[in-house]
């Protein structure tokens, strides 16, 4: 558990309304998922990420400001998570349940998974190994 307090990241979302996402942004969406409407958008740094549903299932697409997709990340079923990500949240967190679960690819095709375990989301890689432990800031916005 030491460990997991160590490598623990705080990321920090900013709500925009979608007149503030740059043109290239929006051309980038719409051309990939083409009719689809975004549920909301946010800024992460530099960044945009849009999240809508996507063939009945959540998507959040992480984009540059130059309109480039760098990451997509769409909700899975819990048991479809590497069997080793499984084991090390049952290991390392037993009576712990997983809320939801994710598979991210990026850029470059590499993929990886998340799985979300209290207030927190722990990343794995595609074999299942733990990489890192992610906690969003607390926002005083109210979804």
């Amino acid at each position: 558990m030491i460990t997991l307090l160590g490598v623990a990241t705080l990321t920090k979302a900013q709500k925009v309304k979608e007149a503030e996402v740059p043109l290239a942004v929006k051309e980038a969406i719409t051309k990939q998922y083409k009719g689809k409407k975004k549920k909301k958008w946010e800024k992460e740094t530099d960044n945009f990420e849009a999240e809508f549903d996507y063939n009945k299932q959540e998507t959040s697409v992480l984009i540059s400001p130059n309109g480039k997709i760098l990451e997509t990340e769409i909700e899975i079923n819990v048991g479809a998570l590497p069997t080793a990500a499984i084991d090390y949240i049952n290991k390392n967190m037993p009576g712990k349940k997983i809320k939801e679960a994710a598979k991210i690819t990026n850029d470059q095709g590499i993929v990886s998974f998340e799985a979300e375990v209290g207030e927190a989301d722990y990343i794995f890689d595609y074999d299942g190994t733990f990489l890192k432990k992610e906690v969003e800031a607390k926002d005083d916005d109210k979804d």
